[in-house]
């Protein structure tokens, strides 16, 4: 009962005027930048991360979550018209959605990826309002060494899902963690890897890293390799409305879809990727009429897209109850929250209930306004698949810019974001994933503190990470995981080898 005066409370905080409009923001700005290929909610939240430093933290870590749920909601536009998905999690839906609409079907496609979101989203919002609680009182029972090992589990799992090689998961985790060891040391007062810098004895800005590597970096890699080739736009053709056959074949996928989004969203290893597929396979099997898939089924748009966006409420759990991000999103999103001052996990909820029961609340109309705007505004998004790519990141790089010397002027923070920008466009070309360096970050300085005084309070033995079962089993976690996508690799080459 408990959690339903909290929602109620948040309901509250959530319709105040400002928040309405922050929520509102948010969620045009997540669906257009969905819809533009390549710029993702990750970039976006970066990009608005030293614009909104001086506002109301609430009201900005509203519209945070909106871009995030927008972005979920727009991919699916451009994998449906134009065979390219705006953010990687759609791609499943640009599989069959694609084909919808060039039989003239764009329409009904359009509505069960809306629709199908909406359905996702409120459930697994639901999940969230009623997991978060029964997980912070799990959470604050942790003690140092176990909140050391909970650190472990999501640097081992970040670095070895993103991106196709767990070494270069690794290796982007440790310029991270390296970073994070930049500034003053908080127990001894000591100046480490300043290089007698000044403005570097505050430490790496998180805003100025993930401008630079999201926003900088994107804008050069894009650049170049700028191709004059143009991409066939579909004409929404027809109604946009679905037929009552249409409907009957999208709801199960829906729920499906909402079944395999939601728990893998909030595993530290989860992100939106995987429950996508997993939807759309497990549709494609269970299919009456299995010969349409590879034509346009209604049923691999539906699942798909429902997945999607249950996973990013899935993401929000890890996030808000133990501070701990599983996508890229949720990383710059914990930014969002550190610029602040504020910690998410347990202490949170009790500290700012207001904040984070405002938060969730918020998702809930969020969902609602993305329902009502997606599909009378679908001509809109299309018209913003026009605007030509020079334009586009020339604009974004300005704003990067602009946005790093008003949070901080200094002529370092700005060869900083040169700086990283070009690492950021590096680690591209080399297909290095950039989500492990902001993670690096953001837990490195945590899980310091918190293994310092696992070994202050047991006097310097190193078995106390042990002894705890809890601590135990988490690095006994982060161990498999990190031995798995290793021993996957050699399995594959020896079936190569063998085959």
């Amino acid at each position: 009962m408990d959690t339903f005066a909290l929602l109620a409370h948040g309901l509250a905080v959530a319709v105040q005027p400002m928040n309405l409009l922050f929520a509102l923001v948010g969620v045009l700005l997540g669906t257009a930048v969905g819809v533009l290929p390549g710029i993702g909610p990750a970039l976006t939240v970066a990009l608005l991360l030293p614009i909104t430093y001086k506002l109301d933290p609430g009201g900005s870590l509203i519209m945070f979550a909106g871009i995030y749920y927008g972005g979920m909601y727009g991919g699916s536009t451009t994998a449906i018209l134009i065979n390219t998905p705006g953010e990687s999690a759609s791609m499943a839906t640009a599989l069959e959605g694609n084909k919808m609409a060039k039989a003239g079907r764009g329409g009904p496609a359009l509505a069960t990826a809306a629709i199908g979101s909406f359905v996702a989203g409120t459930i697994a919002t639901l999940g969230l309002t009623f997991l978060a609680p029964w997980l912070v009182d799990v959470a604050v029972k942790f003690g140092p060494e176990d909140y050391f090992a909970l650190m472990c589990v999501a640097f081992i799992t970040v670095s070895a899902t993103f991106g196709d090689s767990p070494v270069r998961g690794l290796t982007s985790l440790f310029i991270g963690l390296a970073l994070g060891l930049v500034g003053i040391d908080r127990l001894t007062g000591q100046a480490r890897l300043a290089f007698g810098v000044p403005e570097l004895l505050d430490g790496v800005e998180v805003t100025t890293l993930a401008v630079g590597l999201f926003a900088v970096g994107e804008a050069l890699y894009v650049a170049s390799r700028l191709h004059h080739t143009t991409e066939t736009l579909e004409a929404v053709r027809g109604s946009l409305w679905m037929t009552k056959e249409d409907w009957k074949r999208s709801w199960k996928p829906w729920l499906r879809g909402t079944a395999f989004g939601f728990p893998i969203g909030a595993l530290p290893a989860g992100g939106a990727e995987i429950p996508t597929f997993l939807s759309y396979s497990t549709e494609r099997r269970l299919a009456k009429h299995p010969e349409e898939f590879g034509h346009g089924a209604i049923e691999g748009v539906a699942g798909p897209e429902a997945a999607n966006n249950a996973s990013a409420a899935g993401t929000l759990v890890p996030l808000l109850t133990l501070g701990l991000p599983t996508s890229a999103t949720a990383a710059m999103m914990l930014a969002g929250f550190q610029q602040y001052g504020l910690n998410p996990g347990p202490l949170l909820f009790a500290e700012k209930p207001d904040l984070v029961w405002g938060l969730i609340a918020s998702l809930f109309i969020a969902n609602t306004m993305l329902l009502v705007l997606n599909l009378p505004l679908v001509g809109l998004w299309v018209r913003l698949l026009r605007i030509p790519q020079p334009w586009l990141y020339a604009g974004i790089l300005v704003f990067a810019t602009m946005g790093t010397i008003a949070a901080k002027p200094s002529v370092v923070e700005l060869s900083m974001l040169v700086g990283f920008g070009v690492l950021g466009f590096l680690m591209r070309r080399f297909d290095f994933p950039i989500a492990p360096v902001i993670v690096g970050l953001i837990l490195g300085p945590i899980a310091e503190s918190q293994l310092r005084r696992a070994l202050s309070i047991s006097l310097g033995d190193p078995m106390v990470l042990l002894q705890s079962p809890i601590s135990a089993t988490l690095l006994a976690i982060a161990l498999l995981a990190l031995i798995l996508p290793f021993a996957m690799q050699g399995l594959a080459r020896f079936k190569a080898d063998a085959d």
